[in-house]
């Protein structure tokens, strides 16, 4: 057993930066990273602005925002910056003064436009470029690792030139990003040198997380672009996660994975292929203390086989639900409309099909409207099934259209600074939402008489930021161009649970339902109340014979515990198949209960 050789570790710089969605494993790296350079007798700080940080747990001692000595590893401190905390603060210091001078509705237009998830990564921007201006701190430590990275989008709002206030207050933006940069103008020196550091390969390295999958593969390509375009070309591939081949032998579910995760990284995307490449292999164990974090770069985990043989196989929860039952009670309303959301990579594409198509094998009308990119979908089902109405929303295309139409009215008469403010205030998370929603509000007056599934929706605070500053009508007309679809009663209809049942779709690990029990909580604010969760891809469910499989099952029983007891109003929890969910006859596969016994090895997979 020794130690694997990784390209992102060779001759690392002093700042190393780690990216990825949620439940990639980026904080695990990140915390082995640290381990692994203390062990080698240089000063290693860890900084963490994820908003699922759980780096403290992982060492097993409260670290909070202050530099914290981590005992058990000498030379190694770390320090939590609280990503909620600091957005609060920060929107403190820029809504007090105006609080009690300006009207309560127009405060409360504020509030939520600095409620969003662009508010929070800007304040815990402005928290941790200290650590890479300070030139006294940064001094003191040969590396400092970040379990997370600002986005290209971020970054580009930093660099704007300095008139987006005057350029918000004049009333030439639209509600999105430019809002939160409000209280910044006094920090710009600090921010252009941070930006700086970031840029410099000399300086920093910029590792991408992913997971062997091809969604999540997509995933980390736009972001490696997005970095590449406003100059952090310098950065390394760590796909983490990958099954081991000698599991690929034990039953059909891990030869299948194993055979879909060979294709995915054999055919990653283009922008991908040219970067340093490393491989972590898939750990039994969880990655929590010093012990098990020192074994994530080892090439051999030291799995007691022997003891997972002698187990019993992990049984998935006893009050966990199947689909199906789900899916009778959404069928009896007869019609409505049943929106599936959740973070990137949960496949509730996937589950929004399985839901369509066992709603249209009851006789019943539906329409499956989907912003999936992958369109595999939508043609496979057009053709099997009667019934059912397929129609997939380009999101490039409709975001490009709404940013034209933008650009062609409220741009045509600013000037170059101006226009080019509004350029990237159309480029913010929220504007994909809007113009998307655009496109889907169409369809959702069918929800009267047929049901209508979507596998997509803004967030609440997109639909907060057109409902709750009063602009809402003066926002459609202007973005419609007189058209007359109305964008009150789709809002309304979202808000009414006889109308509407959201379905929020999470994976079983901690990340992923942290991050959807956040969703939850921002639908709860523009007055949505979930009907459901979908947990979905369980090895807990499918009783596995993998003794590899076997362990993760178990550790996937406490999130969907959690899921039952803490968030969901009701819940279902769908196996992971060893086939693609492709097609009318796979995608059913997900309705059936869980398996009682486990699939044996049965030819090729």
């Amino acid at each position: 057993m020794g130690d694997v050789q990784l390209n992102f570790l060779t001759d690392p710089p002093r700042f190393l930066f780690f990216t990825g969605k949620g439940g990639v494993g980026k904080t695990s790296i990140a915390c082995a990273t640290a381990i692994h350079l203390a062990e080698a007798g240089q000063r290693v700080l860890l900084v963490s602005t994820d908003p699922a940080s759980n780096v403290g747990q992982v060492f097993g001692i409260e670290i909070g925002n202050r530099i914290t000595p981590v005992d058990s590893v000498p030379g190694l401190a770390a320090l939590e910056i609280d990503p909620q905390a600091a957005a609060q603060g920060y929107r403190d210091r820029i809504v007090g003064p105006v609080r009690g001078v300006l009207p309560d509705a127009v405060v409360a237009g504020i509030e939520e436009q600095l409620s969003g998830a662009c508010t929070t990564e800007i304040a815990a921007f402005d928290e941790f470029t200290a650590l890479l201006t300070d030139s006294e701190l940064i001094e003191g430590y040969a590396h400092i690792v970040f379990d997370t990275a600002p986005t290209g989008h971020t970054i580009r709002l930093l660099q704007l030139p300095g008139a987006w206030s005057g350029f918000l207050e004049s009333g030439k933006g639209d509600a999105s990003c430019l809002g939160p940069l409000a209280g910044l103008e006094k920090q710009r020196e600090r921010y252009g040198a941070a930006v700086a550091a970031l840029a410099d390969p000399e300086r920093t390295r910029l590792i991408l997380v992913a997971r062997p999958q091809r969604g999540s593969l997509r995933e980390v390509a736009r972001t490696h672009a997005e970095l590449a375009t406003i100059g952090l070309r310098r950065q390394h591939l760590v796909i983490n996660g990958v099954l081991p081949a000698a599991e690929a032998a034990t039953d059909g579910l891990a030869g299948a994975m194993y055979e879909r995760e060979t294709w995915a990284m054999a055919n990653l995307p283009a922008p991908l292929r040219d970067l340093p490449r490393d491989l972590l292999p898939l750990k039994a164990f969880n990655l929590v203390g010093i012990e098990a974090l020192g074994r994530l770069f080892q090439d051999d985990d030291a799995m007691d086989v022997d003891a997972v043989e002698r187990d019993e196989p992990a049984q998935v929860a006893p009050d966990a639900r199947p689909l199906s039952e789900l899916v009778e009670a959404i069928a009896a309303d007869q019609h409505g409309l049943v929106l599936l959301m959740g973070k990137g990579g949960v496949g509730k594409t996937t589950v929004a099909a399985a839901i369509a198509v066992a709603l249209a094998e009851r006789g019943l009308p539906v329409h499956l409207t989907t912003s999936d990119p992958a369109a595999h979908l939508s043609e496979t089902l057009a053709e099997d099934l009667d019934g059912l109405t397929v129609s997939r929303i380009d999101p490039r295309e409709e975001t490009e259209r709404y940013r034209q139409h933008v650009l062609e009215t409220k741009g045509s008469k600013l000037d170059g600074e101006g226009r080019a403010l509004l350029e990237e205030d159309l480029r913010s998370p929220c504007t994909e939402e809007i113009a998307v929603f655009q496109a889907f509000s169409r369809i959702i007056r069918e929800a009267g008489h047929k049901f209508v599934v979507m596998d997509t929706a803004p967030t609440g605070h997109t639909l907060l930021l057109l409902d709750a500053t009063g602009a809402y009508h003066r926002e459609v007309s202007r973005q419609m161009d007189g058209s007359s679809i109305g964008y009150t009663t789709p809002m309304m209809q979202l808000q009414d649970p006889a109308q509407t049942k959201v379905l929020i779709v999470t994976l079983p690990e901690t990340t992923p339902v942290l991050e959807a029990a956040n969703l939850q909580a921002d639908l709860r604010r523009a007055g949505i109340e979930p009907w459901a969760w979908v947990i979905n891809q369980s090895i807990a469910a499918t009783a596995t014979h993998s003794p590899l499989l076997r362990r993760r099952a178990r550790a996937e029983q406490p999130r969907i515990a959690e899921v039952a007891d803490q968030y969901a109003q009701r819940h279902a929890v769908v196996p992971a198949l060893r086939e693609e969910p492709v097609g009318m006859e796979r995608l059913l596969k997900l309705l059936d209960p869980m398996p009682s016994r486990p699939e044996p090895v049965t030819g090729r997979y």
